[in-house]
């Protein structure tokens, strides 16, 4: 059974019609890579995912239950379907262990001791568990990332959504991020990406969606992806960013 399914999905901003009627379905330990121009949609899709973002009509099903059913706690959701974000979005107060550890004892009631644990397990795994006293202000971009990272996975997500998750950084600091991202997605984590790192897509992904206006125009594993598109709209793009 497919981990999402989202049928005939349609958001408006006003009078802009922003995701067109979008049915897709991504199956348990799925990587899919969603890429397009600017203002083409990807991000305010993967954000209904999670309800992030509100959508008018249409169905997204979650491990086959409606997110918008009464009986769905929205944090629950959001502890479930994990998100990584452009910027870090994390707490310039709190140390980097505390960032990781604040929404498994506030949201999950985790005991101090045990969400520390897990978290610096975390912190290992994403190649930062010497920073876990810093600041976020003292860390590299790409370390910010990784912190960010740690936290989302310290709520146990069954799916990953990523929003352009290197964009903002240096470009020597991006392969720290993807390297983390190539790993959960070896380990069969599921995953929504969000990017233009075309590498990343070849490399890891089950397969290449590719949006505009509001639609999918073409998605296919990846190897077919670059190697012959099927729509002139999608030649010129991978013209343009390849």
């Amino acid at each position: 059974m497919a981990m999402i399914e989202v049928q005939k999905l349609h958001k408006w901003y006003g009078d802009f019609h922003v995701l067109q009627g979008i049915t897709e379905s991504v199956n348990k330990g799925e990587v899919l890579v969603i890429c397009g121009p600017s203002g083409s949609g990807k991000s305010t899709f993967i954000r209904c995912i999670n309800r992030l973002e509100e959508y008018q009509k249409g169905q997204i099903l979650f491990d086959g239950k409606d997110i918008l059913d009464k009986d769905v706690n929205i944090n629950d959701l959001r502890a479930e379907i994990g998100i990584v974000f452009q910027q870090f979005n994390l707490y310039p107060h709190l140390s980097v262990l505390k960032n990781v550890t604040l929404a498994p004892i506030k949201v999950k009631n985790v005991p101090k001791e045990q969400a520390e644990e897990t978290a610096l397990q975390l912190l290992e795994r994403v190649g930062i568990h010497d920073q876990a006293h810093k600041y976020p202000a003292e860390l590299s971009g790409g370390q910010q990332q990784r912190v960010a990272i740690a936290r989302s996975l310290a709520m146990k997500p069954k799916v990953m959504l990523f929003d352009e998750p290197t964009s903002a950084l240096d470009p020597e600091m991006i392969n720290e991020v993807l390297n983390v991202m190539k790993d959960l997605a070896r380990e069969g984590m599921t995953m929504l990406c969000v990017t233009h790192e075309m590498g990343f897509a070849r490399e890891v992904c089950d397969r290449v969606l590719f949006m505009d206006g509001g639609i999918v125009v073409e998605q296919a594993p990846p190897d077919e992806f670059f190697k012959n598109p099927q729509h002139e709209r999608t030649r010129n793009f991978l013209k343009e960013i390849l």
